[in-house]
């Protein structure tokens, strides 16, 4: 009877402990710090590889790999400041570059005018 209770509460004990961890899980991230830099203003208006129009005032990115649509998360290590910004097209094409932001993504994170500034990226693939 003894191990009965006692199995009986570790059964109870381990589906609450489950149920737990499945509530409060985080979907996985994939977390980089890579080099980063941004659109030159001469490609305002032009057509991105999804085939939207470049507009410096959106908070996009071009990124070699990820899909369109992707969002990420980019932040400035220095001063901590972040941005979420959508892929929506290609580039960089410099091998040891991995995101063109644009001109506002840029500013709202301290990297304009830097040219190339080290980055963290953070996203989900779903």
């Amino acid at each position: 009877m003894k191990y009965l209770i006692l199995l009986s509460f570790c059964l109870f004990f381990l589906n609450v402990s489950a149920q737990n961890a499945i509530e409060h899980s985080e979907p996985d991230s994939i977390r980089k710090t890579v080099l980063a830099t941004y659109y030159h203003p001469k490609f305002e208006g032009r057509r991105t590889t999804s085939g939207a129009k470049y507009r410096a005032k959106k908070l996009t990115a071009a990124h070699r790999t990820l899909p369109f649509g992707t969002e990420v998360t980019v932040t400035n290590p220095d001063n901590g400041k972040s941005v979420v910004v959508k892929v929506n097209d290609r580039g960089p094409f410099v091998k040891r570059l991995a995101i063109d932001l644009s001109e506002s993504a840029a500013k709202q994170i301290g990297i304009f005018k830097k040219g190339i500034a080290k980055v963290k990226l953070s996203y989900v693939l779903e």
